[in-house]
């Protein structure tokens, strides 16, 4: 039936517009990058291609969004799912992975702020997406080294198996995922060295109710998003169908009509670009946040690279940290979109009434947070074939031509605090 619907849908009549899309890779990455032997294609990759394509044809072209969503996160092909993507052998390496003054700094910065509020206990420390747990062990060491008695657990918001045990791996002492019918809000159970329960959950809403120090580092890039066109005064999406049998199997190409999204998406005072990514997950996430941080108190920390309602096309794929296209092989690389910041903390002023700082970019944050002054400790106590190393990690982080302007840190506490936080100004901000 499948064999016959693919044979069928390979000579069917394309009505729809196709969309050309700048060639991101030929722009942007090295010419050696590019030309690279092909090689063999992961478990799962084929099959997911499979997938996508089936039902392309059963029930039309499906949105960008969709299509995030299943490479990203099919449970038995999706790329998150079931190996390690992080790191110079992965497909891309993250600020955590870099350097451990990163972690640090973000550490103090959440005690820091943390005491101005009071000192509050019990709290919960609570990340989004947290990779290989590097941001989070970081974080834990800085938390149990100042907290002053404090208690407190982590909340781990994580959907991929693998990722969690490697998580847990990297900052508990003793861990274990609990059966499938536990029917609890939480999966995975651990223990640090220092006694601290972690928790592993697969939505943020599975998170405890409570006061919380929120993490999102690298997180909401992978979000789906939806590709919106104004064509003719109405915004129009585009969309992903199967591509004629001499191109690639998976071309873009205009909604003949309005779609859901498309039809309920209103944009921001003055906005004028005529072409945009919107991502309605990020809108709904930020504000869940927002109303959990205004509900129980917390502080929320959104670390990430994107705009300020200004780009229009930032879709694309990194695959062994080269520039791949996005529609070739779905499963082998990782599919990310720059984080629209305009849209998050007008989200969190909205949905919240939060009181937001920033975005600023990444190299002052960590300048003002005095970063310098770790660094030169860290290299008072290297040995000297490690020196080299530690600098020019800082270096990457903080640097203009590198992570320094691309990445930036948004901050976000209770609209209630805005008074308090004019008189004693956000670290770092």
């Amino acid at each position: 039936m499948l064999r016959e619907a693919l044979r069928i849908g390979s000579r069917r009549c394309f009505s729809y517009k196709s969309v050309r899309r700048p060639n991101l890779g030929a722009a942007s990455a090295p010419k050696a990058q590019q030309e690279k032997t092909p090689e063999a294609v992961p478990a799962g990759n084929g099959s997911l291609a499979k997938q996508l394509r089936a039902k392309i044809l059963a029930t039309g072209p499906i949105t960008v969004a969709e299509y995030m969503r299943e490479v990203l996160t099919n449970p038995q092909a999706g790329y998150y799912m079931n190996r390690d993507v992080f790191g110079r052998e992965g497909d891309f390496i993250t600020s955590p992975e870099i350097s451990q003054i990163f972690g640090e700094l973000v550490g103090i910065w959440l005690v820091t702020e943390w005491r101005k509020m009071g000192s509050p206990s019990p709290f919960q420390l609570v990340e989004l997406g947290p990779g290989r747990g590097t941001l989070a062990r970081d974080v834990l060491k800085i938390l149990s080294k100042f907290k002053l008695g404090a208690e407190f657990s982590m909340h781990m918001v994580e959907i991929s198996p693998y990722l969690s045990k490697a998580q847990a791996q990297r900052f508990c002492y003793t861990h274990n995922t609990l059966p499938e019918d536990a029917q609890l809000p939480h999966y995975q159970v651990g223990t640090t060295a220092t006694g601290t329960k972690a928790y592993w959950h697969r939505r943020l809403e599975d998170v405890p109710e409570g006061f919380s120090l929120v993490l999102a580092h690298e997180y909401f890039d992978a979000l789906p998003v939806h590709k919106l066109q104004l064509d003719n005064g109405q915004w129009q999406e585009v969309l992903i169908d199967v591509a004629p049998e001499s191109e690639p199997d998976f071309r873009y190409v205009l909604s003949k009509s309005q779609t859901p999204v498309s039809r309920v998406f209103q944009p921001m005072e003055g906005e004028t670009r005529a072409t945009l990514e919107y991502s309605l997950e990020t809108e709904r996430q930020v504000g869940l946040l927002a109303e959990r941080i205004e509900r129980n108190g917390g502080i929320g920390l959104i670390m990430d690279y994107g705009h300020f309602g200004d780009k229009t096309d930032t879709f694309r794929a990194f695959k062994q940290h080269a520039l791949h296209e996005p529609l070739l092989q779905p499963g082998t690389a990782d599919l990310t979109a720059d984080v629209d910041f305009k849209l998050v903390k007008h989200t969190a002023e909205a949905r919240g009434h939060l009181h937001c700082c920033g975005p600023i970019e990444q190299g002052l944050f960590l300048s003002r947070m005095q970063g310098e002054a770790r660094l030169e400790q860290l290299l008072a106590n290297a040995l000297p074939e490690n020196e080299t190393l530690i600098r020019s990690g800082y270096e990457m982080l903080t640097a203009d031509e590198q992570m320094g302007k691309r990445f930036k840190f948004l901050a976000m506490f209770p609209g209630v605090l805005a008074s308090h936080l004019e008189k004693f100004p956000v670290a770092g901000f």
